[in-house]
């Protein structure tokens, strides 16, 4: 059997052919002192409290030294503003930058400032902060962007153009969310201070300014009034740095802190059955998440026309993901629909209008042209992906040993019958299954001591019915980050801005009664 499936996390999207080797094509998706001033009075009703699981560094104060990892985006989403970066409902939000457009040949991006936001210490930001701020920055893809930007012009306080050298259509992408170098700092202040002195007292223009920084103990920061977006509703922030995971948790069911990040295994299971705690998992969620994206992703396969030109039409298509027609207990799925137009609608309804990049599509390299036909079906109608072919020996170890990302197309053969299937690939510890859902687990030891042949039979074929009308497949593999919110917290801020695994947008915050 043939069968093309995507999907995201525990779900998935399907759609079957049959090939004479009875085969089965899976499309996966598997698939961050005060300066000037004094510091008001905060009660403790008007502070967060964060136990932080990594011991916090200076150089994450700065933007110009952040490398390419998610932790010090923690500390920037308080202190500092970008011109554009990742918000709630928006891949990219307006920030800094209310407006910016880019010119038809892809070689200039203009920018046009927010008029009335303001440093920490009462400066204007300027188009000069912005080009001081681009040409200082030395962290993650320095040299890319050093290499591919030929200048920045500013036009006036509040315009400036980006000119490249050559068309980048990546260049948004790395400028707000894949570096720092979009995270704009006060000139004047940092010329007078320098670099050691801005990392001691760092001034931003963020929602929160700071206030004082004991290494290897805490960081204190209090509320900015005139933050352009809105006040942050939490007067004070405090993250005490408390490595050792049982202290955090200890320290959560205290009340000492009001969140504690990283709690796993065990500790996770016990601060979920404590009362008045609740377990927040940051987990980072892909577009393949949506149902309605893999969906798209289905509709979008043109299953009849890749079946005459590359198996003369001899291919089954039975819309059945997983289980062959001819294996005991098989299910007859409705006839899967090839329909571009609706993928469009159903991608536009999930927020992808213009598509996205949907990252590297593996394949046995026995079968890169169905590969190829497949990434031509899936771009046509928004959903942008990279073939990378595997001699069939690697390719079945890196994907029974989890190590591909993003999309999968496999062709296993093995003997069996519905269930075999089912446990191989939807089931939690199976050799293809790259995550699962509690109900089909329960159901499929339920079935696996179900002597009755008829009514084992009725909870195969629910298995695979509840699979397709799910849109499951094989799952995407990700890191769930999980981490603790007590009793006093409102809104903790986890999951609010996609695949971001920290609190934020910081200004969005509450106390529950405050």
């Amino acid at each position: 059997m043939k069968t093309l499936s995507g999907g995201a996390t525990s779900l998935r999207q399907t759609e079957a052919t049959g090939l004479t080797r009875r085969e089965v094509l899976v499309l996966t998706a598997m698939g961050l002192i005060v300066p000037p001033g004094a510091a008001r009075a905060a009660g403790p009703d008007a502070q967060l409290t964060w136990g932080v699981h990594v011991s916090l560094a200076p150089v994450w104060f700065d933007p110009a030294d952040v490398s390419g990892i998610i932790t010090p985006f923690m500390v920037l989403y308080a202190l500092h503003d970008a011109m554009v970066k990742p918000m709630p409902g928006q891949a990219l939000a307006p920030s800094l930058a209310e407006a910016w457009s880019a010119s038809e040949d892809g070689l200039t991006y203009d920018f046009t400032l927010r008029q009335g936001a303001t440093f920490h210490n009462g400066e204007p930001v300027t188009a000069d902060d912005v080009k001081f701020s681009f040409e200082r920055y030395r962290g993650a893809s320095h040299d890319l962007m050093s290499a591919r930007v030929a200048a920045v012009e500013i036009a006036d306080p509040r315009h400036l153009r980006f000119r490249l050298k050559e068309p980048w259509p990546d260049f948004l992408t790395f400028y707000s969310t894949a570096t720092a170098a979009g995270w704009i700092v006060p000139r004047q202040y940092i010329e007078k201070v320098g670099d050691e002195g801005f990392k001691k007292a760092p001034v931003g223009a963020g929602p929160y300014k700071f206030v004082s920084f004991n290494p290897g103990v805490e960081l204190v920061l209090e509320a900015f009034d005139q933050y352009w977006h809105s006040r942050p509703n939490v007067e004070r922030l405090v993250f005490k740095v408390i490595p050792d995971e049982t202290t955090r948790l200890a320290a959560l069911k205290r009340g000492e802190v009001d969140i504690a990040y990283s709690i796993r295994g065990e500790l996770a299971e016990e601060l979920r059955r404590t009362p008045g705690l609740t377990l927040k998992p940051a987990v980072p969620k892909s577009p393949w998440h949506d149902e309605r994206v893999r969906r798209a992703a289905s509709l979008a396969i043109d299953r009849e026309g890749t079946n005459q030109a590359l198996t003369l039409g001899y291919s089954l298509i039975t819309g059945n993901p997983i289980v062959a027609d001819h294996y005991e207990f098989f299910w007859q799925a409705p006839k899967p629909v090839y329909d571009p137009e609706e993928a469009k609608k159903s991608l536009a309804e999930a927020g992808y209008a213009n598509g996205f990049d949907a990252g590297d599509y593996y394949c046995d390299s026995s079968y890169a042209n169905i590969g190829e036909a497949l990434v031509d079906n899936l771009l046509a109608v928004g959903i942008r992906a990279k073939l990378r072919p595997i001699e069939r020996a690697a390719f079945i170890k890196g994907y029974s040993e989890k190590q591909f990302k993003n999309i999968i197309q496999s062709g296993p053969g093995a003997f069996g019958n519905a269930a075999t299937r089912l446990e191989a690939f939807a089931i939690k510890g199976g050799v293809f299954a790259y995550g699962s859902y509690p109900d089909l687990d329960a159901l499929y030891q339920l079935q696996a001591v179900e002597l009755d042949r008829e009514k084992r039979a009725a909870i195969l074929n629910k298995m695979q019915q509840i699979v397709i009308e799910r849109v499951i497949f094989a799952p995407i593999w990700q890191l769930a980050f999980l981490n603790g919110v007590g009793p006093r917290v409102g809104e903790s801020g986890f999951g609010l801005i996609p695949r971001f695994p920290y609190t934020a947008p910081y200004e969005d915050l509450t106390l529950k009664g405050v």
